[in-house]
């Protein structure tokens, strides 16, 4: 029987909290005096608002087919995102086949080379490729997880990102990691006062639980290694994202510079196979954390994975939600998840994208249960009826 053919996709925006997670309204520890690149400049060392991390706000890509099934995705990336959508890769997808996902993206990544690459376009283009891994599972009545090969684990063990680890440990989480609030251009006292909430959560914490600081690529190679050092008597089991992704050769200084079992992870920021093989082949991270809604979606993300294996790293894909639990419960070197504390003072656990997912589900204890992604098929949620969606573009 021949598959369905896509035959509409849409690009909305919205803003506010959700996938866009910067985007919040009022006070949040995730927008609170946190180390950036642009923390050199006081006027923007308060606030990541300030120098307009919240400005794209949230995309959001509806794909349907000719069955009547429908299927949609949400990441980062918003008006410009829309644009790129509505305007460009839409060409590649109406028309095709539900199951021709590698052809398209394939499609999708050749044709934007030119002005591509990385960024933004991958952003539309993870989009664009989740919306529609969402849709084959409806056509196919399946959850993702079982479509890319099925769980190797019930259980998925995970870590809390947030500004209160301490608590995280209470709700049965791993550990968590920290931000890290002050960068180079603060001095001695910054370098002090990051030491020093350190120890304080480690004495909160006992001295099991994982500990790591999330340095959002806001360090320079001296500092990384001298903070690293610091921090071993704390425990400190890796170091993140030290330094901007495009400095391989500084990761891979840092790395070797490390004391005895610290850990250096980075890849947030990175996308695609040929970024994450300069990662692996360049030796410069123990564990790779794409994101699955900026790499290249999950049809990149698949093979950053199996890249990945054949070096001997781990994948722990930043955030994501249901994008990255699907696929975590699917690979051997995903052996844990982070999950993003995202109530204002990272007290309570809460779903990550809230509002914009219905269904989307929370570990428990810690610890998400495949059960849980069998709720629905796709990636099994659905998107709040209520939000203001807005489609800024349409196609020609």
């Amino acid at each position: 029987m021949a598959a369905p053919t896509i035959t509409d996709l849409r690009a909305y925006v919205l803003r506010g909290g959700g996938a866009d997670y910067h985007d919040q309204d009022g006070p949040h520890w995730i927008d609170d005096h946190i180390a950036t690149p642009m923390a050199r400049y006081p006027g923007y060392r308060e606030s990541r608002q300030s120098f307009g991390l919240n400005v794209l706000g949230t995309l959001v890509v509806v794909a349907e087919a000719s069955d009547g099934s429908s299927g949609f995705a949400v990441t980062t990336g918003g008006e410009p995102a829309a644009w790129i959508v509505e305007r460009h890769l839409s060409r590649f997808v109406l028309g095709a086949a539900v199951t021709d996902l590698s052809r398209i993206w394939d499609q999708m990544y050749s044709s934007t080379l030119f002005y591509g690459r990385k960024g933004l376009v991958l952003n539309a283009i993870s989009g664009v490729d989740l919306a529609l891994w969402d849709l084959l599972g409806h056509v196919r009545d399946e959850p993702v997880y079982a479509m890319i090969g099925g769980a190797v684990r019930d259980e998925q063990p995970c870590y809390a990102t947030g500004a209160r680890p301490d608590l995280a440990v209470e709700f049965g989480f791993l550990g968590g990691k920290l931000p890290l609030h002050h960068g180079p251009a603060e001095g001695a006292d910054g370098f002090a006062a990051n030491l020093r909430l350190l120890a304080e959560m480690r004495a909160a914490m006992g001295p099991d639980a994982w500990l790591a600081y999330d340095c959002w690529m806001s360090l320079d190679v001296d500092y990384a290694i001298r903070l690293a050092h610091a921090a071993a008597e704390h425990g400190l089991r890796w170091l993140e994202e030290p330094l901007p992704p495009d400095d391989y050769w500084g990761h891979a200084a840092i790395r070797k510079a490390l004391p005895p079992g610290m850990l250096l992870t980075t890849g947030e920021h990175e996308a695609t196979r040929w970024g994450f093989r300069l990662l692996a082949e360049m030796g410069c991270a123990d564990i790779l954390q794409p994101d699955v809604g900026w790499c290249g979606g999950l049809t990149e993300l698949l093979r950053i994975s199996t890249l990945a294996d054949a070096h001997g790293l781990l994948v722990v894909p930043h955030g994501s939600s249901v994008y990255s639990y699907h696929f975590a419960f699917g690979q051997h070197n995903s052996p844990f998840s982070e999950f993003l504390m995202m109530a204002p003072a990272a007290d309570e656990v809460v779903p990550m994208f809230h509002p914009q997912l219905v269904g989307e589900p929370v570990p428990e204890g810690g610890r998400l249960r495949i059960g849980q992604l069998d709720a629905a098929p796709g990636f099994g949620v659905s998107l709040d009826p209520d939000l203001a969606l807005a489609r800024p573009y349409h196609r020609d």
